[in-house]
């Protein structure tokens, strides 16, 4: 496909992208301003409030200021100025998908790079758009992350699915470049970055299945608490039906709360208030239903749970391993001759290799959604809410590495498969595009 109409498409992409996101928050918004001020709503105030909840979302902290009229009316003076930072993480979840699939589709088109310049250019000036046209005096943020944040998730979306596409299909670029340089080695280190990417990606998503196993059950378990919750705020319908759409943009968030909590490394709900399998000091928490759910019996016998995360790392190390044997097909000559000197046909290096680039991986992907998950949702102790992106990574990274370690690195020797089933190295791959002798 042209590189000129893969580039317009991708605009097309990143503006639909953003207007969407915006329209989806203004919907509900729209209804409260009309159903629940009774007539007097400030209409001049909707778009602000639409594009600082889509800020929020894409994690650009807001600089909240409340009016004089809510200070007379009992909030103390001290709570009237605080940054609000926690992100509602379904905002940026829906524009990463979307630019991931925008990406795979320029990869397929043979012309990536132009589609993702054209996003990162379409995507920024939307952004800016938002940022000067609803600046107000209530919630401020600063005006380069503004700009810049929503931006780098929806481009960091694109990245992400046009790399993998092109790795996988080829892209007669610089990814075809870079594999034609790795596979010039007859060994299987060219395909380690793969194997690792793969591993690494089911670990990820592994974990990330466990903290959403995790939050149903617990959902589950604490529904009479919920509902308590939802009577004593002593909301009307349309109240309810808001307050329940905050939360449900707020579940990937607590998603990675809950992936936090099944490895041990737990969250913080409040300065000097952790949530962890080993113990909960939670104390008076916010009133937002979904909260009951927190879990509220402490045994040590729960740390238990960190055994799961080993799990996960057992199957992605059992995926890699997989691969590793799909390569690690040696020559019956090869074979005896290693074994005639002393050496062993079956390395150990690209095991060893993969059993610590995994978990490594994984750490740092767990690490950047727990930094995604943290920030402030309030004045006072609510500045420090969610789980800490080091404690996270680390948990993780032990974790991970003990089940990788228990498949990659045990005594026995890789299956491999037939070699008329493997993959040729480069330098056995028939010349097919050579010119004659």
């Amino acid at each position: 496909m042209n590189r000129v109409l893969v580039a317009l498409l991708c605009a097309l992409d990143a503006a639909l992208q953003a207007a969407v996101g915006l329209a989806a928050i203004a919907a509900p918004l729209t209804l409260i301003w009309v159903f629940g001020s009774g007539g007097a709503a400030d209409w001049g105030a909707l778009w602000p409030a639409t594009a600082a909840i889509w800020q929020l979302g894409h994690l650009v902290p807001q600089q909240i200021t409340l009016p004089d009229e809510l200070i007379v009316a009992g909030i103390s003076p001290d709570a009237a100025g605080f940054v609000l930072s926690l992100a509602p993480l379904a905002v940026a979840l829906a524009s990463a998908v979307f630019g991931a699939r925008s990406g795979a589709r320029a990869a397929r088109s043979g012309s990536w790079p132009s589609g993702l310049g054209a996003a990162a250019i379409v995507s920024t000036a939307a952004s800016a758009l938002v940022a000067v046209t609803s600046l107000n005096p209530v919630a401020q943020p600063v005006l380069w992350q503004a700009i810049v944040f929503p931006a780098a998730v929806y481009v960091a979306g694109v990245l992400l699915g046009a790399l993998t596409i092109a790795w996988r299909d080829g892209d007669d670029g610089i990814v075809d470049r870079v594999r034609g340089v790795l596979d010039r080695r007859a060994d299987p280190w060219p395909e380690l970055p793969g194997i690792v990417a793969r591993a690494g990606s089911v670990s990820v998503l592994g974990l990330v299945g466990l903290g959403a196993v995790g939050l149903a059950v617990a959902v589950f378990a604490s529904g009479a608490d919920i509902i308590a919750l939802y009577q004593a705020g002593n909301v009307d319908a349309l109240g309810a039906g808001v307050l329940t759409l905050a939360q449900l943009a707020y579940v990937p968030t607590l998603v990675v709360w809950a992936l936090a909590w099944g490895t041990g490394a737990g969250f913080w709900l409040g300065e000097g208030a952790p949530v962890s399998p080993a113990g909960t000091e939670a104390g008076l928490v916010p009133g937002i239903p979904v909260l009951g759910a927190l879990p509220e019996v402490s045994s040590p016998w729960l740390l238990l749970v960190a055994l799961l995360p080993v799990g996960v790392g057992a199957f992605a190390g059992w995926v890699a391993r997989s691969d590793l044997a799909a390569i690690l097909v040696v020559p019956r000559a090869a074979r005896d001759s290693r074994r005639t000197h002393g050496t062993s046909g079956d390395p150990w290096g690209p095991r060893i290799a993969a059993a610590l680039a995994i978990p490594a991986v994984t750490a740092a992907a767990a690490a950047g959604l727990a930094a995604a998950a943290h920030g402030a949702m309030g004045p006072g102790r609510l500045a420090e809410v969610g789980p800490h992106p080091g404690a996270v990574a680390l948990a993780v990274g032990i974790e991970v590495l003990i089940g990788c370690a228990i498949l990659l690195l045990s005594p026995r020797a890789l299956t491999a498969r037939p070699a008329e089933h493997a993959r040729p190295a480069a330098h056995e791959r028939p010349a097919e595009h050579a010119g004659p002798h």
